[in-house]
């Protein structure tokens, strides 16, 4: 058995860790921007959000440096007990946590604040990863893939609990890595049909939605059944079972949509499809955000030049809606840089990924790169007004050390196992 190198900067990816840093410092800078006024301006501040981010940022060194320092075999042996750990932390929050704007979702030490459900994207990664990298697991069976949908979903119901639904939404991304491991395509039309009939409802109503979709199903169902030439046999059982959930789906997103559904929650929704017109009300801050990156043109107006960004038109413009700050003060061309410099990372993340020899680390890399894809693609469509206002945050820019350290984790994890590729065997 080869003996592994003591030195942790051993055949690390620089370009990876390059790429994080540019994101991480350029993140920072609009971060600065964005919680920066005339009147303090002071780079060590540490009153102020910018002050303390670049406290989580030197924190994130050590971090990752332990990361880095611990054995690559460590990740995969202890996986299981990493992610019941972020079991535990995501039920005590709801038991010890504090409330933060509608939702429990941090443990506070003294003054700081820990948001779990930061951290369990990376355990669960860990864990995905050690069940399926297991030699006698078959994803095609439907009993292993019951016990994938367990690990990804147990997380994620706690912390619908919460209620945080903007992370809750980030674990369909695992469904990216089971695709990739040989999950039929069916799971993804499904949703995408189950996506379809929910927006379809809410915007036309249950009675009309019904109905067109009883008549599309009926034209799917026939001419599956004439290509099959088997349709009185077998396809009538289908089609009623397919009228009976479809009914009840429907049903169920009227009901949770009438009765269940906060009015704020409603209104989202309501802007999205255009069926009202809220400016000044629940849209304000996306339609402010649209205005501010459209201000920007394409140079944008420099660094601290954003008279929008430095009137606080926009509010949490540091954390959820930091890509407007990007888009006036660095424009078209910074806004394209920095989902350049995204896409070039994910693009080196899943590089990697598919150079690894164990099976374990390459379901880790995708991963990553799946949680990673999800993050910027529904924070960046949430800015510009193409996805309702959900609360994610955009990796290695929005302000706050949970999001910081758990991305730092997520991606230097990944490193470490690379790093190591060569010993596998």
């Amino acid at each position: 058995m080869r003996q592994l190198k003591n030195n942790i900067f051993a055949n690390i990816d620089w370009i990876t860790i390059f790429i994080y840093i540019a994101l991480v410092v350029f993140g920072w800078m609009n971060i600065y921007a964005a919680s920066s006024t005339d009147t303090s301006r002071e780079l060590f501040d540490f009153s102020t959000r910018y002050g303390k981010q670049m406290i989580f940022i030197c924190l994130a060194f050590p971090l990752s440096i332990i990361v880095l320092f611990l054995n690559s075999k460590f990740y995969e042996r202890f996986s299981s007990l990493l992610y019941l750990l972020s079991i535990l932390l995501l039920a005590g929050v709801l038991l010890f946590g504090k409330k933060i704007n509608g939702a429990t979702s941090w443990y506070n030490f003294g003054g700081i604040g820990l948001q779990p459900s930061e951290f369990s994207k990376a355990f669960t990664a860990l864990a995905i990863a050690k069940l399926m990298s297991d030699r006698k697991y078959n994803l095609k069976l439907v009993k292993n893939q019951i016990k994938a949908f367990i690990i990804i979903f147990l997380p994620a119901l706690l912390i619908a609990l919460q209620p945080d639904m903007g992370s809750v939404l980030i674990y369909f991304a695992f469904f990216f890595v089971l695709n990739r491991e040989g999950l039929t395509l069916r799971y993804f039309i499904l949703g995408i049909i189950t996506i379809v009939l929910f927006l379809l409802t809410i915007y036309f109503g249950t009675k009309f939605i019904l109905i067109g979709t009883i008549f599309f199903l009926t034209i799917i169902l026939f001419y599956v059944g004439y290509k099959n030439k088997q349709f009185i046999r077998f396809n009538w059982p289908v089609i009623l079972i397919g009228y009976v959930i479809t009914t009840i789906f429907i049903a169920g997103v009227g009901y949770t949509y009438t009765n269940i559904l906060e009015q704020h929650q409603k209104d989202r929704f309501d802007i999205l499809l255009g069926k009202i017109n809220d400016n000044r009300g629940i849209g304000y801050n996306t339609y402010q955000a649209e205005l501010t990156i459209k201000s920007g043109n394409f140079w944008g107006k420099g660094f601290l030049q954003g008279d929008r960004t430095q009137g606080n038109f926009v509010p949490e413009q540091d954390t959820d809606y930091i890509f407007s700050t990007v888009g006036e003060e660095w424009g078209f061309f910074g806004s394209a840089l920095v989902i350049i410099l995204f896409m070039i990372l994910l693009y080196r993340i899943i590089y990697l990924a598919e150079q690894q020899t164990n099976k374990f680390s390459r379901i880790y890399g995708y991963g990553v790169a799946s949680i990673i894809f999800f993050h910027v693609i529904v924070n960046i469509g949430m800015v510009i007004g193409l996805l309702p206002t959900i609360g994610i945050p955009l990796p290695f820019f929005s302000y706050g050390g949970s999001s910081l350290w758990g991305f730092t984790l997520l991606v230097f994890i990944f490193i470490r196992l690379d790093a190591h590729k060569k010993y596998d065997y």
